[in-house]
């Protein structure tokens, strides 16, 4: 069967805005169910090419074909909200600018539009969250179902639930699209194809990205033997890209051992397992911890934010945190961090706190300073990275800047090389604990290599707000799930490994359904209501173990307490056993009260069905 002609199609093109041009010769077609992402480093021209295949510019050399009769809808990278107007209103102004008339975007079409990123219509844009601006965008790019979607980041600002809807959406519908984004979960669940921008030309992979790493590493071995069979001068070049192959591999491959350690390490922590064991491999956890929490409260009068939290977290943990927009991340964090008063609960942090903070709105950036005011705000051309001293411009390659960008306004950098910029100027600073909101936004697949890196060699502990799957599952060794309704729960583990458990505790609270003519009333809402809730059931199957780990703990501290000449020995070691044993005796009886509360509220509950 003959394959369907393409739908849209650029033919050796070249931008180049007056000067060196991005790219030249690019070949692209777009056919019918064609899902394809187009990827490629930051400033290397992928927005630019997104805009020639909208007719929003035009190339400085080739073609663009586009079908006769075809729509395309676009959704850039950043949408600027006016000031008071309707939703609906912007909604339908925005499928004007792309051509579209006001009989080809009726009301209806608007109204159709948003109801399926779930907005009001009759709302003002200035009543927008950043979450819901973005998908007010995506409704602007979904006006009239059009047949081709072109979308730049569609997943920025959007937090998981709406991203998995978008995923839904792209692939049940079938629609046929061009897309940028830097989450590599969602380019791996929605892709047919993969489009690569590197060294200013374009490749093609009929393949979607969860291929796209065996696929380059192709093209680099091509690349090494090729420059091996040139002169000699190039063989330099060849065992530079080989090195490059490989180092990859082994730091992706160094980087998964390492995460596995601490996600073992932190999973002990959080059942009570081989809770001696852990302390004998790093030292006693209270000369390691950075924050402790327990029955954590906070309510916006009767909004219940947080409800009964408890967690304890440890120097060089990576702890993700996870939930829908508004169920209480921002909120949670700024507990553990400090900028923000509890209600109840007991709370702890460690006093020699230094933080380091990344922002997603870039507010510490001034766009008329330069890479390099911005790096060294004080003059001179080194820096302190931790305690090394680096040359601005070196470092700055090492977040993939080009020597000639160091001297260029911050007000020239794209959205992306803003946030790599940014990144740069937050892991310079002197800090024990690093706090990321949405770091990922913006970021090409070689700067979050650059930034994963970075965070396997800091040294201190990491707090991660993010809605990158990925980046989550390749980072964090715990993930902190804000779920709303107060209902907080820490799984150990990223964010696939949550997934995971959260699945099993539910499939093993769930309760067969009565069948109809057993002479047993159906049970009513009400009724319902009356059950342990899913942090409950979690709590109650976790804590056998718990206190079987405590008991051990018991018994290897009473064993080490009744050496005769400890404490002539060595009394500062004696003297914290037994500081440890009446902490771990505490803990039991704690321990053994909530089982037996919980066990008794379950089986009242069994006995009332």
């Amino acid at each position: 069967m003959a394959a369907d002609p393409p739908v849209l199609t650029l033919k050796n093109a070249a931008v180049g805005f007056g000067g060196t041009p991005l790219f030249t010769g690019a070949e692209l077609s777009v056919t019918p169910g064609m899902r394809a992402c187009l990827v490629g480093r930051n400033g290397t021209g992928k927005s630019t090419i997104l805009k020639l295949l909208a007719g929003l510019l035009e190339p400085d050399d080739g073609d663009l074909y586009v079908q006769p009769g075809l729509t395309v809808g676009y959704l850039p990278q950043d949408v600027p909200l006016p000031d008071d107007m309707l939703i609906a209103d912007f909604v339908a102004q925005m499928g004007a600018e792309l051509g579209m008339s006001s009989d080809t975007a009726p009301r209806h079409a608007v109204d159709a539009a948003l109801s399926r990123v779930d907005i009001d219509g009759t709302r003002n844009v200035d009543s927008l969250s950043g979450g819901e601006s973005r998908r007010v965008a995506i409704a602007g790019a979904l006006l009239g179902d059009p047949d081709v979607l072109l979308l730049d980041e569609p997943t920025n600002h959007l937090d998981l639930p709406t991203i998995e809807w978008l995923e839904r959406e792209l692939v049940d519908r079938r629609k046929t699209l061009i897309t940028i984004s830097h989450d590599r979960a969602f380019l791996e669940t929605i892709t047919t194809d993969t489009f690569w921008l590197h060294r200013g030309s374009l490749r093609h992979n009929a393949e979607g990205y969860g291929k796209f790493e065996a696929w380059t590493e192709q093209v680099a071995d091509a690349e090494v033997r090729a420059a091996q069979r040139l002169d000699q001068k190039l063989k330099a070049e060849a065992r530079w890209l080989e090195r490059g192959v490989t180092a990859r591999r082994r730091r992706n491959q160094g980087r998964l051992t390492r995460l596995e350690q601490m996600r073992s390490q932190r999973k002990a922590l959080l059942t009570g397992q081989d809770l001696v064991q852990l302390e004998a491999d790093a030292g006693p956890i209270s000369s390691r911890l950075v924050v402790e929490c327990e029955n954590l409260c906070k309510s916006f009068g009767d909004d219940v934010i947080i409800d009964n939290f408890s967690t304890r977290i440890l120097r060089g943990d990576r702890v993700g945190l996870v939930g829908p927009n508004g169920a209480g991340k921002t909120t949670l964090l700024k507990l553990l961090i400090g900028e923000l008063e509890k209600d109840s609960g007991r709370l702890r942090r460690a006093k020699n706190t230094a933080l380091a903070f990344f922002d997603q709105t870039r507010e510490q950036l001034d766009p008329n300073d330069t890479l390099w005011q911005t790096l060294a705000p004080q003059g001179g051309d080194s820096i302190n990275v931790r305690g090394t001293q680096r040359h601005v411009v070196a470092y700055l390659r090492d977040f993939l800047f080009d020597e000639k960008q160091a001297r260029a306004p911050v007000a020239t950098l794209s959205g992306g090389e803003r946030n790599r910029l940014l990144l740069a100027k937050i892991l310079a600073q002197t800090s024990n604990l690093l706090v990321l909101d949405e770091p990922t936004n913006d970021l090409d697949a070689d700067t979050l290599d650059v930034l994963l890196d970075m965070l396997d060699s800091y040294e201190g502990t990491v707090l991660l707000v993010s809605h990158d799957r990925d980046f989550l599952d390749r980072v964090v060794n715990s993930t902190i799930a804000v779920e709303g309704g107060g209902h907080v729960m820490e799984y150990p583990g990223g964010y696939s490994d949550y997934l995971r458990q959260r699945k099993r505790v539910e499939k093993a609270s769930a309760k067969p359904t009565k069948k109809p003519g057993n002479g047993k009333p159906a049970r009513t809402t009400a009724d319902a209501l009356k059950k342990m809730t899913f942090k409950e059931e979690h709590e109650l199957g976790v804590l056998p173990d718990r206190i079987k780990a405590l008991e051990n703990a018991k018994a290897e501290l009473e064993k080490a307490l009744s050496d005769p000449d400890l404490f002539a020995r060595d009394a500062a070691a004696y003297e914290t056993a037994a500081n440890k044993l009446a902490e771990v005796e505490t803990a039991i009886a704690s321990a053994e009260d909530r089982w037996l509360e919980l066990e008794a509220r379950r089986e009242s509950l069994d006995a009332a069905r």
